[in-house]
């Protein structure tokens, strides 16, 4: 396992790591959320990710039970929560948003769920429009101070709201974001390879970035169809199928028939592929990986070996068949 440092931060987190999305609660009991955690602990992960809206709160506790049972030690791993959409399924105004209240009260349940004394990570899940950004750091700064929380940061924020946030804390003094949580993908690069382009240097942002697969696309299991008991087949995920049934998804799709083959003259499969092709970018700090089945982290894992595998000749080939390189980025 290679690991990184989280920005310009001090903290060096996993280039791989271990969210639980939806499946803790809905998939997974504490039993196989263990086993999944503990394939990719002993590989080296050293980071899980968490949410207060993931199964409405069950994630937490499910990843909380299986902490406690593995009897790790806790300065050995990072624990993530993000917060803004609060865990019920109909939240009362001080239930969800990013106002001091639910931030701090949000921050309490997710170290009691998850049977810790602190959070090393923090994330605004989304910005919030009706709390003023000095609320939200100095919310924030005020969990570092109190020991609650380690480092904040936010998820699927725009380059000029992360600059109001930093702003905001050099002005008064306070504690600015150090991760942003965006999605990245062979399909989905703009943000994070040209919207944030100058923050990396500027505030010394780091990146933990999640959907590495595009909602699956990119494991190739859909080349040639829906397979049975897909996430597409199950109830809830109508959403999912929908945007596969779309004319873009099926344009895709014939990309990822090609990226295959090009993974196969790697063996490597194309998922393993499409993590370690995330891996290339040096912005980012650790790339956030899932599964539903502790054999999909085992494959998941081997990630790491293909990275060297993506010389120059092969990003250009991958680049060839994308057609979607941004203009003037080149993190080969």
């Amino acid at each position: 396992m290679e690991y990184r440092r989280l920005g310009k931060s001090g903290l060096k987190v996993s280039a791989l790591s271990f969210g639980s999305w939806v499946t803790f609660g809905s998939q997974m009991d504490v039993d196989e959320a263990l086993e999944s955690m503990a394939a990719a602990y002993d590989a080296g992960v050293n980071f899980f990710d968490n949410a207060e809206v993931y199964a409405h709160g069950q994630s937490e506790i499910i990843m909380g039970k299986a902490l406690k049972k593995a009897g790790w030690r806790r300065d050995s791993y990072i624990v993530s929560s993000k917060v803004m959409f609060g865990s019920l399924s109909d939240p009362k105004p001080t239930q969800r948003g990013l106002n001091r209240k639910h931030v701090v009260e949000a921050c309490h349940q997710a170290m009691e769920r998850m049977q810790v004394d602190y959070l090393d990570l923090y994330f605004c899940h989304r910005p919030d429009p009706e709390v003023p950004m000095e609320e939200v750091v100095r919310t924030m700064t005020h969990l570092i101070q109190q020991g609650k929380v380690l480092y904040w940061g936010t998820s699927e924020w725009s380059a000029q709201q992360l600059m109001e946030a930093y702003s905001i804390a050099r002005q008064y003094n306070l504690i600015p974001p150090t991760m942003e949580q965006p999605q990245y993908h062979m399909f989905h690069r703009h943000t994070i390879e040209v919207e944030y382009a100058r923050l990396y240097e500027a505030i010394g942002l780091g990146t933990t970035i999640w959907s590495p697969l595009a909602s699956g696309l990119l494991t190739g299991k859909y080349n040639d169809g829906i397979p049975a008991n897909s996430r597409l087949t199950l109830a809830g995920y109508e959403w999912l199928r929908k945007r596969f049934e779309s004319e873009e998804w099926q344009q895709r799709l014939e990309i990822v028939r090609d990226l295959t083959r090009v993974a196969e003259d790697l063996d490597a499969s194309m998922a393993q592929m499409a993590i370690a092709w995330c891996l290339k970018n040096p912005n980012v700090s650790t790339v956030i990986t899932g599964a539903s089945r502790v054999e999909q982290v085992h494959d998941n894992m081997k990630a790491m070996d293909v990275v060297p595998q993506l010389t120059d000749d092969v990003m250009t080939k991958i680049e060839d068949l994308l057609g979607n390189k941004p203009k003037g980025m080149d993190f080969q």
